[in-house]
């Protein structure tokens, strides 16, 4: 029951990050387009530099919580990787409640007053002649903190299984590090390789 819930936790992180992640190809495409038609054409737009910054700014708050589903977020991996598993777990377990918790709590309050305060007045961008409405960007600030909040304690509740039963429990896997990959192209200790390795060694 539990692992179906940090599992769902999971997935709602990832169906945001992968919905997110397509502001990658809007953004290359309209940056290729002002490109183009600023120095080929000599006619640059007047809503590029927004929409690069809003995209960019959408695709690195909500793509948070997936990132910390993944543990894709700085780690001293030099040292963590060589720790017992319930001594990686305790450390997380502490860090997570002095610094994780409180950090994201304010994002989400802070946020929150950002957004009502944008919100209200229609605040747009003082960086264009257009005006380009930036207020559903600032409104992404507490939903980012709030699902970050919600992966947080997905990810504590997985520190204290590990405690109890001395490895890391399972996550929802959608791609992997080739850092990993290749690990698992070696041979395993009956000469055979694994699907992983076999699938990756194509």
């Amino acid at each position: 029951m539990i692992n179906k819930l940090l599992l769902t936790i999971d997935r709602l992180s990832m169906t945001v990050g992968h919905a997110f992640a397509w502001s990658i190809v809007i953004l290359t495409l309209g940056t290729s387009y002002e490109v183009f038609v600023r120095y080929i054409l000599r006619d640059p737009t007047s809503w590029a530099f927004d929409m690069s910054y809003i995209l960019y700014g959408g695709l690195f708050l909500m793509s948070g919580a997936y990132a910390l589903s993944r543990n894709a977020h700085v780690r001293g991996d030099v040292f963590f990787r060589l720790w017992p598993a319930r001594v990686q777990a305790g450390v997380e377990l502490v860090l997570y409640f002095i610094f994780f918790f409180p950090g994201v709590t304010a994002l989400v309050i802070a946020g929150y007053g950002y957004a009502s305060d944008s919100f209200g007045y229609q605040e747009v961008s003082v960086n264009s002649p257009v005006g380009i409405p930036i207020w559903h960007l600032k409104a992404l600030i507490p939903l980012a903190g709030i699902l970050l909040w919600l992966q947080g304690v997905a990810q504590v509740i997985r520190c204290i299984l590990c405690l109890r039963e001395g490895q890391w429990p399972k996550q929802l896997h959608d791609v992997e590090e080739l850092e990993k990959v290749l690990q698992e192209t070696h041979q395993t200790e009956d000469g055979t390789q694994t699907q992983a390795g076999k699938e990756a060694s194509k």
